[in-house]
């Protein structure tokens, strides 16, 4: 049991057995948090607003009560695979999948979350916990709910499958708890692969959000008992996010702050957990800022649409930072009442805080006359999108409708989710003959990042301009700094980059280090240093990462230089929070790599395949790795073993075709090389490679298969360019200047580039 402070005259333990955790906690920790029945010994209100919410039922012990699900001898059945549920005198089980493909019977050890769908976790060896696949809709019947259903329903996820449930990618330690408990500790130990991880409280209790209140604690113990005065600060309020209030003169539309915001400190908080990204320090606390602690994830193909709305699950942050909203200082609770987790007021009327409802809550605002189809403000401004089969989840990026962006972007638009059977065409039209036409001064960002990931070549002058672009959300600007890289051989580029490195905004300097991925190490000398020590962690470990290939002669002060040392070192521990995950060894492995330390390189590539023998990933990093030593020899074994863990794997196929073309055995390596381009032809340098091979066989499929590769990559440098060169070659230079011609717009100062164009210019002369 954790011994817990004494408090405000009231001994405190556990709420309950399971609060404790598997395993007691690191002391220091323990002791800084007092639990939530010390916070509602004063605070009653707002612990009766909190008892019954998703935060108090996150996580909890399986009890007749506390379990949703149908476990009454229920039977559910997945694409061949048929689970059992009972309940044996209230200890809950399922028979399901085992690991090895056999029908096992496993107890149910906590229930997580609650509403629309409960899931359940397994205890498994070493301290994992694992979530079971099959999930029980806690919805009613007339909503389709009370039933069990699988979170992958179209989709028959084996044993083998990284997201099976009893595979890593389903583990509760490493992918689901640290939100969903407080005082999470992972405590994973490398060396026997097992946790011991621990919790102060089983669900997200007061302290998730406000941080340790030992201290906090303390002040008031000491005021109720004459032994001090009431501070100026209580240490535990989300600081800043409190001060002013919003005020709507009679005359305005809506609402202003009285005073501007002082921090993001609730903001940051709430996102914590409510944002896609990654851990770069553990033991985090409310008042931590976001950006030492997590590496958002930016605007992506496949996890955004190109106007920035959600499309993966990115939980809230990465589209409300992007809201004029948040640039006017609202805040998550503004909307939210922070303990029961609703909203403020219901339907319309929480919008009407600040937007004067005779303006905006009118038909003649939203145009739906008929006050029985009139929609409410969130369905045109915040629409939804499904998750987990059945999480309706709402944007809050909250936008103005764009049907005319569809039109461009094929992103979806509120107009026509809702009015299926009508075209964005006819909701374009429609917006423009309420509301006038746009005069956007700008292009919105979205025909910028559209052009980015469908690789054409204008894209790094769309993407410049929304990086330089100061009216524009930090969030949109770094992304558009990250996706420049491969735009920046144009002259003059660099300095928006330039900018973006210099930038107030941490996010902004963090997407402009992304750009920098495949710069020379001098450009990376040049702009990626000064950032070795900034304010913000995210910034310092990934300008260290950019660095690690410069060798210490090359720094300022040459070897006696330990700021990139300091550096790297910060990043090797923001890996080890994640060290039960094979991608953090890979990340190490190729910084040892760049650091010339092969044999802590090949270490850490070999710890990757412990932890998942399964990771192709690890298999194809360890193979390169042992190729750039000249072992070919032991990459054929690593790869020959990738291949039987994971059969028929593209990657791994094109992996041991380039290794039988290094061993001149190309007639066997064709058709390895052939099936990992069919395999996965989004993946360019494949089919780059077959065409490659096919050539110097004298294939005539050559050109035919750079050909097809190039509708899908149709600015990809090394298929243009291996297209031009081989009808040069075949002195066709009429069909050779095209391909030369595309390969100048998109790399004009390259001088390998330069002379090819100049040399077919010659030959048609």
């Amino acid at each position: 049991m954790i011994q817990l402070r004494r408090a405000l005259l009231v001994s405190l333990a556990c709420v309950f057995s399971a609060a404790c955790g598997p395993g007691p906690a690191p002391d220091v920790d323990v002791a800084e948090y007092v639990g939530r029945n010390t916070c509602s010994t004063c605070h009653v209100e707002q612990a009766e607003a909190w008892t019954g919410s998703h935060h108090d039922l996150a996580m909890q012990e399986p009890t007749e009560a506390t379990v949703l699900g149908d476990f009454d001898n229920a039977s559910f059945e997945h694409l061949g695979v048929v689970s059992k549920f009972s309940n044996r005198d209230g200890t809950f089980f399922v028979e399901t999948e085992s690991p090895t493909g056999a029908l096992e019977a496993y107890e149910v050890a906590y229930t997580f979350g609650v509403e629309p769908l409960q899931q359940y976790l397994v205890e498994f060896p070493g301290g994992r916990y694992q979530a079971l696949g099959i999930a029980w809709d806690s919805r009613p019947v007339g909503d389709g709910g009370q039933r069990w259903f699988h979170l992958y329903p179209d989709e028959r996820i084996t044993p083998t499958d990284a997201l099976h449930w009893t595979r890593r990618e389903q583990t509760w330690n490493y992918q689901c708890a640290e939100c969903h408990s407080t005082n999470l500790r992972k405590n994973f130990d490398p060396s026997s692969s097992s946790y011991a991880t621990t919790w102060s409280e089983i669900d997200v209790s007061c302290e998730a959000c406000h941080g340790p209140g030992a201290e906090h604690v303390t002040l008031a113990e000491r005021v109720a008992t004459g032994r001090g005065n009431t501070p100026d600060s209580w240490a535990i309020a989300l600081a800043g996010d409190d001060r002013g209030q919003w005020m709507r003169a009679p005359d305005q539309r809506i609402a202003q702050r009285t005073e501007t915001l002082a921090s993001s400190d609730q903001v940051g908080t709430c996102a914590h957990c409510h944002s896609r990204r990654s851990t770069v320090a553990e033991g985090w606390s409310a008042g931590t800022p976001l950006l030492d602690s997590d590496r958002p994830a930016l605007l992506r193909d496949g996890v955004y649409h190109p106007d920035g709305q959600i499309l993966g699950e990115v939980y809230v942050y990465g589209s409300f930072v992007q809201s004029k909203m948040y640039r006017a200082g609202v805040t998550c609770t503004d909307c939210h009442d922070p303990h029961t987790l609703g909203l403020r007021a219901r339907g319309n009327a929480v919008c009407s805080q600040c937007h004067a409802p005779p303006v905006f809550d009118t038909p003649e605002h939203d145009y739906h006359l008929a006050e029985a189809t009139r929609p409410a403000c969130v369905d045109c401004h915040m629409p939804e999108r499904t998750y987990m089969g059945v999480d309706p989840r709402r944007d809050h990026s909250l936008r103005v409708p764009r049907p005319d962006l569809t039109l461009v972007t094929g992103a979806p638009n509120a107009c026509t989710s809702c009015h299926r059977d009508r075209p964005a065409s006819w909701a374009a039209d429609a917006v423009e003959a309420w509301y006038g036409p746009r005069a956007d001064s700008v292009p919105h960002f979205s025909r910028a990042f559209l052009a980015a990931w469908e690789g054409r070549a204008t894209a790094g002058a769309m993407l410049e301009r929304v990086a330089r672009d100061r009216g524009e959300s930090g969030f949109v600007r770094a992304s558009a700094l990250s996706a420049l890289e491969p735009y920046l051989g144009t002259p003059g580029r660099l300095a928006t980059v330039e900018l973006g490195i210099e930038d107030a905004d941490p996010l902004v300097r963090l997407g402009a280090l992304e750009a920098l991925a495949s710069s020379t190490p001098e450009v990376r000398l040049q702009l990626a240093y000064r950032l070795l020590g900034d304010s913000t962690r995210v910034v310092r470990i990934e300008a260290a990462r950019l660095l690690a290939p410069v060798p210490a002669v090359r720094l300022p002060g040459g070897a006696q230089n330990t700021r990139l040392a300091e550096g790297l070192a910060e990043y090797v521990d923001a890996q080890m929070v994640n060290s039960d995950h094979p991608s953090a060894h890979l990340n190490l492995a190729q910084l040892w790599a760049q650091r010339g330390d092969a044999a802590r390189s090949e270490a850490a590539g070999r710890e990757a395949l412990s932890l998942d023998s399964t990771s192709v990933p690890a298999y194809t990093n360890l193979a390169d790795l042992l190729r750039a030593q000249g072992r070919d020899s032991d990459v054929e074994v690593v790869l020959s073993e990738g291949l039987r863990r994971v059969p028929d794997d593209p990657a791994l196929l094109h992996a041991m075709g380039l290794l039988r073309v290094r061993q001149g055995r190309v007639t066997e390596a064709l058709p390895m090389l052939q099936r990992a381009a069919a395999g996965a032809p989004e993946v360019a340098r494949f089919s780059y490679v077959l065409g490659v091979a096919f050539n110097r066989t004298g294939d005539e499929r050559a050109i035919g298969v750079l050909e097809s590769a190039l509708e899908l990559h149709p600015t990809d440098v090394d298929i243009l360019q291996a297209l031009a060169v081989f009808h040069r070659d075949s002195g066709r230079t009429a069909l050779a200047l095209p391909y030369a011609e595309r390969l100048v717009e998109l790399r004009p100062s390259d001088p390998g580039v330069q002379a090819l164009m100049a040399q077919l210019l010659a030959m048609g002369r």
